[in-house]
């Protein structure tokens, strides 16, 4: 029999001997004699993606020099299975490592080198050969590293040289449905091969990616028979008898509560890994900005969390109030800066009025950038990190300012389209979606956020869907566009009005300049702008 200890961890990107030392901690708090073999996850030494940090010599040097310490500080302690790069003949793998007695005893390094999407192995690491087992404490461990399991490949060479268990080290990060599709894989392995599995992922925001964790274990006979929380680092234990596993599930959870805590965990992460303790960001009375306060007061604390009114002779009375409620019913600090008596001065020295419409343009997009001189200016004096709070469907469509509404260090909605913006914010007013969370359990904004009309609110009776559309039709045409890769007469097919679709298309081919110059967000979806979808800015191609 093995007892398997299952450390699903927040590594920081970098910080070597504090993700060792974060380690040791569990290892010593749990090694009472009921564990016989620690586990961490994917590059859990390093952090995961650790991209070109690994090109340095002195962090290779560091990676061996801490890794060879922390093997001989737990010399008396039970062995561990952990994720690291690490040198094979010369050349730097992604690997697993058995640690025992004091000594590196083994290593596997990844043979299925992703390149895709938000992956780029193949460019940081060197292809590993078909691996074979790694002998622990007298069993035969098929240890593999995430992409590994993907394909039949690996899995297969592992059992035919004598496997009884596979064991996958994972940094995998999350995406809409993505545990459903890595239980799938997982019980394909399963089956193929008549072995049980143990799934172990990381968790934790890293810049525009999320490690959702959810670790798992498959029975030979295809149950589910442990199951982690996904957001939450967690210790598992975790028996296997030769034959099969046994152990509980302690987690589930509906889509939309998933793509809310990432978001939540991403913000936390992105703010606190960086360096800095709060947040500021304009509060204008919609739900964009309501929606990224609630998030902001889950991930940091109402104490940590500075939110500011700036008016104009636009504003409507009914968004100063809405902003106060929201300011009012999360405990967070609002300020109040009129901008309408700075506007007439900038718009009278610039002449707008001179240039008809685009004069008119102009004075719009020159509100949202005093705003955003304004918290700008107030991080320089408090230190605060600047949010701004942009969705999915403006960024698509450049529904939004550059300098002004876009200006920022992280934008925490980035990846949500509007009308799950929406859905959010009704789900959030129920009440918190995670015991972790910081913030007040139940009503967060006012009903009249979530209701009335979106709007800018950057000229007279100005209607955001007057530009752009129902923002439920809107969505699932940029859906198609976007996620599925579909083109005009796909969409056109499908009923959409050929002039809206191509106006849509317009509108996100000529913003690719804006997304490429827009602050990091949280991945939730299939496609991420930047990270997922290159396309050059520089782009003759009308139909994108």
């Amino acid at each position: 029999m093995l007892r398997f200890g299952l450390w699903q961890g927040n590594p920081l990107v970098g910080d070597i001997k504090g993700n060792l030392s974060g380690f040791e901690q569990v290892i010593r708090d749990h090694a009472n004699g009921m564990i016989d073999v620690f586990v961490a996850s994917e590059c859990y030494v390093t952090g995961y993606p650790v991209e070109d940090l690994l090109d340095r010599p002195s962090f290779r040097e560091e990676i061996i020099t801490e890794l060879k310490a922390f093997a001989e500080r737990i010399r008396d302690l039970p062995p561990v299975i952990i994720g690291a790069p690490w040198p094979i003949e010369d050349k730097w793998h992604n690997a697993a490592l058995f640690i025992q007695n004091g000594a590196i005893q083994d290593v596997r390094g990844k043979y299925l080198l992703p390149d895709y999407g938000v992956f780029d192995d193949s460019r940081i690491f060197s292809k590993s050969g078909l691996p074979g087992p790694m002998m622990i404490l007298g069993h035969k461990i098929g240890v593999m590293v995430c992409a590994d399991m993907w394909e039949p490949e690996v899995a297969e060479a592992l059992c035919e040289a004598g496997a009884e268990i596979l064991l996958v080290l994972n940094g995998s990060p999350y995406e809409h449905d993505k545990l459903d599709e890595r239980i799938g894989h997982a019980t394909a392995r399963v089956v193929e091969n008549d072995v049980p599995l143990i799934y172990l992922n990381m968790i934790g925001g890293q810049d525009h990616l999320v490690f959702d964790g959810g670790s798992f274990a498959l029975s030979r006979s295809r149950q589910l028979c442990m199951q982690l929380p996904q957001f939450k680092a967690s210790f598992a234990s975790l028996e296997w008898n030769g034959a099969e596993l046994s152990g509980k599930c302690t987690y589930s959870s509906e889509k939309l509560v998933n793509d809310y805590q990432a978001c939540v965990l991403g913000l936390r992460d992105y703010v606190l890994k960086n360096g800095f303790h709060s947040v500021l960001f304009g509060l204008s009375g919609g739900i964009d900005s309501a929606l990224v306060a609630a998030m902001a007061v889950d991930a940091l604390g109402a104490d940590n969390v500075e939110a500011v009114m700036m008016p104009s002779r636009y504003t409507s009375k009914e968004s100063v109030e809405d902003a106060q409620s929201v300011a009012s019913l999360l405990g967070i600090t609002l300020l109040h800066h009129d901008i309408d008596q700075a506007f007439a001065v900038v718009k009278k020295e610039l002449g707008t009025e001179e240039y008809g419409t685009s004069g008119a343009l102009a004075e719009e997009n020159l509100q949202s950038r005093m705003r955003g001189m304004f918290v700008m200016a107030r991080s320089n004096m408090t230190g605060a990190l600047v949010l701004t709070t942009g969705n999915k469907s403006e960024y698509a469509t450049g529904y939004a300012t550059l300098y002004g509404d876009m200006c920022g260090a992280y934008a925490p909605i980035k990846d949500v389209y509007k009308s799950s913006v929406f859905a959010m914010a009704k789900l959030r007013n129920t009440g918190l979606l995670s015991a972790d969370h910081l913030g007040v359990d139940g009503m967060v904004m006012p009903e009249r956020v979530i209701s009335k009309p979106p709007s800018a609110e950057l000229r007279p009776d100005q209607v955001d869907e007057e530009s752009l559309g129902s923002y439920e039709e809107l969505d699932r045409l940029l859906h198609g566009l976007l996620e599925k890769n579909q083109g005009l007469n796909e969409l056109v097919q499908q009923g959409f009005d050929e002039e809206f679709v191509r106006k849509i298309i317009h509108l996100v081919r000529i913003s690719e300049y804006k997304r490429s110059q827009s602050a990091p967000g949280p991945k939730i979806s299939r496609m991420q702008f930047t990270r997922e979808r290159r396309y050059p800015i520089t782009n003759g191609n009308k139909l994108i």
